[in-house]
């Protein structure tokens, strides 16, 4: 998509793992995808989604969704809706789990190329 991008930070602390995926989302769809370098196991124990500060902050309920190899949406819905203006947070009970696959990103309805972050852990 031209005009976005997303860097991964990908951190493993033992068991824990820690994604995290800054994003720009692209001029013309309001969409951003990427897709991490290495291959997760467990289960997805936390979610949080930072929106960027001021004029480029994404758009009042922009989408996040994060799927397995197959295609499966680890949030399990969870990350519709996120707001403009507040950092907000998901916890496990309403999370799913990946086995050994990379997992891709997607950010959607973000707007104009605005920006933000998405913090994945899983354990």
């Amino acid at each position: 998509m031209a005009g976005s991008a997303m860097v991964f930070t990908e951190i493993t602390h033992t068991s824990a793992k820690k994604i995290v995926a800054a994003w720009t989302s692209d001029n013309a769809t309001g969409a951003v995808s990427g897709t991490t370098t290495a291959a997760f196991d467990g289960a997805i124990i936390g979610l949080t989604t930072i929106p960027g500060a001021g004029a480029a902050a994404p758009d009042d309920n922009y989408d996040v969704a994060i799927t397995d190899v197959d295609g499966h949406d680890v949030l399990l819905g969870a990350g519709a809706n996120r707001d403009t203006l507040n950092t907000e947070h998901v916890t496990s009970a309403t999370l799913a789990c990946v086995a050994g696959s990379k997992l891709t990103v997607a950010i959607t309805n973000a707007g104009n190329a605005n920006t933000g972050t998405v913090i994945l852990w899983v354990r």
